[in-house]
């Protein structure tokens, strides 16, 4: 696959990402916040399975160390995203969603440079300082905003980008020994056992019509979780390997983009001046904070 057919794989799978942030909030109006997270996850579970079967991919010997960062991660990336993803959801909308998943990068920047010792500039620093106020100008936008149902479900949204992050930093260690879609297939394994688990002694008491209250949520679930997780990361992954990852990251900003304007077309929500402002910060924010110093040109003798 050429360069070319790369980046309009990616932007097809960047429109998923933000079309799936409008399917999860429909979502949360048929199912609990947490078995949403839990359907979505197994479905997904299932398509890497499936993946990895056809992929013929072998199931490497782990160390204990390696076994043990897998489980953090899987706590991290599937059991705490997805119930923060979910509740914050639930809570706020879809547009402020959107946007605050545009702090992705800038957070995972942020946090590989702690955990690799990588050097905070002062452009990434005012990155930094951008991406979080165009975020708290979305959050404080909301009338009697603060600790309002909106409030927490944004503050919500931000942990579950944090915890997301976090779970990546290990990972890009984990990926210098195991193969990525590997990592990911175990990763969402241990995940997927851990949400229904959850799921089932939050709601131990749910019956048939709980599960099947129509065909269109499990439309959505099924997008949800087999394109919007197992074939978008394939793609992502593939993408990686095609034209690596300092240009494939530049794709997650179309995210927020596609995002805003489903929640907008799909849902009806509103869209105010904050909204753009905080789009704009987080969007220079994210540059900023993301992209690579340039390198000092050689002296002539």
């Amino acid at each position: 696959m050429n360069p070319a057919a790369v980046q309009a794989t990616l932007i097809g799978a960047m429109a998923i990402w933000g079309l799936n942030v409008a399917a999860v909030k429909v979502l949360t109006g048929f199912f609990d916040p947490t078995l949403v997270a839990a359907l979505r996850m197994l479905v997904a579970c299932v398509a890497l399975s499936l993946i990895v079967l056809w992929k013929r991919c072998g199931l490497p010997s782990l160390s204990w160390r390696q076994g043990g960062a897998i489980v953090i991660c899987a706590i991290l990336m599937v059991y705490f995203n997805q119930i923060l993803f979910a509740e914050g959801l639930h809570r706020s909308t879809a547009t402020n969603g959107a946007l605050i998943m545009a702090l992705s990068p800038l957070v995972s920047a942020l946090l590989a440079a702690v955990a690799f010792r990588e050097r905070l500039t002062w452009p990434r620093m005012c990155g930094v300082g951008l991406g979080f106020a165009g975020v708290a100008a979305v959050v404080l936008s909301h009338p009697g905003a603060g600790l309002s149902s909106a409030g927490v479900g944004d503050m919500l949204l931000v942990a579950g980008v944090v915890s997301f992050a976090a779970g990546g930093a290990i990972v890009q260690r984990l990926a210098r020994n195991l193969n990525a879609l590997t990592i990911s297939w175990a990763i969402y394994v241990v995940g997927s056992l851990l949400l229904p688990l959850h799921a089932s002694l939050e709601s131990p008491a749910m019956g048939l019509k709980d599960l099947f209250p129509g065909w269109r949520p499990w439309a959505f679930i099924l997008f949800s979780g087999v394109m919007a997780t197992a074939l978008s990361n394939l793609v992502w992954n593939r993408a990686i390997a095609r034209i690596g990852v300092a240009r494939t990251a530049v794709f997650l900003y179309w995210v927020p983009v596609f995002g805003v304007v489903f929640a907008a077309l799909l849902l009806g929500e509103r869209l105010t001046p904050w909204h753009f402002f905080g789009f704009l910060s987080v969007m220079l924010g994210t540059y900023l904070g993301t992209r690579q110093p340039a390198a000092a040109a050689p002296l002539t003798p």
